[in-house]
């Protein structure tokens, strides 16, 4: 009779087994993943738009063209033809992942360009993850998408760029928080597109960008349980323009100041920190860096559903903590921390806004009031430290203006909140925000008067100061109002709807235009 000896395995064999285990079950759930994947084929839709607009005055009216990420013109007289193929993630709502897909194509008359992309990309959904790439319309955050006059940061005001975007867009349940604590947000790396348009636009008289890169982030907490009546939504949105090179107009033509587009910047423009070309001695954040504090209150009842939401705006520190360090005096030839001392400033600029749902009462089904306010701006004067005022005054923060960067627009249109005036309206052929400290008040109404006709309105009332480097003489007012009408006409033609709009500008701010625009679109 023969004795075995059975010996254990080594360690080395077993990680071998372990290996091949492990192989064995990511190609087993690759293969599943790939044998239950989506028909990409499924699920897809189409759609045909055909608009004209006409207009008596310089422009068309602020209410026909704001918050419709750029397409229609704001000329006095335009039209374009659009047309698009869609298939949504929401096709794949079953699966653990989904993709979707678009690709909108437009054609215009005295439009910024006769052809562009308004939207080309494909989104790629796992769970509740999404990743987006390509040039999409991205919604703004805990506001009223129809009725409110915008978001301060991410609004829906420009023609979209294209980035690379990984998103939470629905809320995610915070483990061990028993569904009370909720997350949503954004981390997203973009590209401009519009710098023939910036160079045509300013015809040499000066300044422009080109290849500008753009990195933005939001991330939003919802306190409360889903299925209870109040919850509250609080949230940071920032946004960094860096990159590019800027051509500087002087007396003999452009001087030019490239950024770093090496991993170092997009490192500054993720976390802060670096310095920009003409800093000096004082350094300051690397780009354009701005952003929103935003909060939302919550209330659902079986008759309605309130809100009440704020976003207060920032371009530096001084706006976004209100309190600035000043515990430095110069001592012999050098800055030295003397002491500890502060400065805190005062939340003046805001946004206020309040919203209701009727889910009973269709001709009026929604409405919005809103109040905005931006004069201050940290206050009326800027100083470094320096041996002769070692005091440090941080104001002057000029809303979406920057002096290496192309400020906060894209293709003209301000990439916020069109109450500030998009630099597309100046005569003067220059790219700045010329009204960015203003009082503004926006009233929105929607309703469903019968099953097939939607409509709404805004209205706004304004009082601009100009800026603080270049103040009006007087203030300068203004009234906007705009009416859109959308009939479906399915007993006509199958997916066919027919919209009919009218508006008017009143006061020195936007002039005097009166117009009314028409559109014909067709969705299967």
């Amino acid at each position: 009779m023969k004795l075995v000896l059975l010996r254990s395995p080594s360690k080395t064999h077993h990680a071998i087994i372990m290996k091949k285990v492990f192989l064995i079950s990511f190609l087993a759930t690759t293969i599943n993943a790939f044998a239950q994947s989506p028909d990409l084929g499924k699920g897809i839709s189409y759609s045909i738009e055909m608009s004209g607009t006409l207009s008596d005055g310089k422009n068309a009216p602020l209410w026909l063209t704001a918050n419709r990420y750029g397409l229609p013109s704001v000329e006095r007289n335009s039209a374009y033809l659009r047309g698009g193929i869609f298939r949504s993630v929401e096709q794949d709502a079953d699966r653990h992942w989904g993709i979707g897909y678009g690709a909108d194509l437009v054609v215009s008359s005295n439009h910024t360009s006769d052809f562009f992309v308004q939207q080309l990309y494909a989104d790629v959904r796992w769970l509740k993850g999404m990743l987006t790439i390509g040039q999409k319309e991205q919604p703004i955050q805990l506001k009223n998408n129809e009725l409110s006059s915008g978001s301060q940061t991410f609004g829906i005001n420009a023609r979209p760029y294209p980035e690379i975007r990984l998103a939470l867009p629905d809320y995610w349940d915070i483990p061990f928080t028993k569904g009370f604590l909720g997350f949503k947000g954004h981390f997203a790396f973009g590209l401009f597109t519009d710098n023939n348009f910036q160079k045509n636009f300013v015809h040499g008289r000066s300044h422009y960008d080109k290849d500008v890169l753009m990195h933005t982030k939001a991330g939003y907490l919802r306190f409360g349980k889903k299925e209870k009546p109040f919850n509250v939504e609080a949230g940071l949105e920032m946004a960094t323009q860096f990159g590019g090179t800027h051509y500087e107009r002087v007396e003999d033509g452009y001087e030019l100041t490239k950024a770093s587009h090496n991993l170092k910047g997009f490192w500054h423009a993720i976390v802060g920190g670096g310095t920009d070309a003409h800093d000096g001695d004082i350094k300051n954040n690397e780009g354009n860096l701005l952003g929103s504090w935003v909060l939302r209150l919550n209330y659902d009842t079986k008759a309605a559903t309130y809100g009440l939401y704020a976003d207060h705006f920032f371009e530096d520190h001084s706006a976004m903590f209100h309190i600035n360090y000043d515990g430095y005096v110069y001592e012999n030839g050098q800055m030295k921390k003397k002491d500890d001392r502060y400065i805190v400033y005062p939340l003046k600029d805001i946004m206020l806004g309040a919203d209701v749902h009727l889910k009973h009462f269709h001709w009026i089904s929604d409405a919005v009031l809103e109040y905005v306010y931006t004069r201050y701006q940290s206050g009326p004067v800027y100083s470094d430290r320096n041996p002769y005022v070692t005091t440090q005054l941080a104001g002057v923060d000029n809303y979406y203006n920057n002096s290496l960067k192309p400020g906060w627009q894209h293709w003209g249109q301000t990439l916020g909140n069109p109450l500030y005036r998009s630099p597309i309206y100046n005569d003067d052929e220059n790219l700045l925000f010329q009204c960015n400290r203003f009082t503004a008040w926006h009233v929105g109404i929607a309703g469903q008067p019968t099953p097939n006709l939607h409509y709404r309105l805004r209205a706004s009332w304004q009082e601009g100061l100009g800026t603080y480097d270049m103040p009006y003489p007087n203030p300068k007012r203004n009234v906007s109002i705009g009416i859109n009408t959308e009939y479906n006409a399915d007993q006509l033609f199958q997916g066919l709807s027919i919209g009919a709009s009218f508006g008017f500008d009143r006061g020195e701010l936007m002039g005097n235009n009166t117009g009314g625009m028409l559109t014909l679109r067709l969705e299967r």
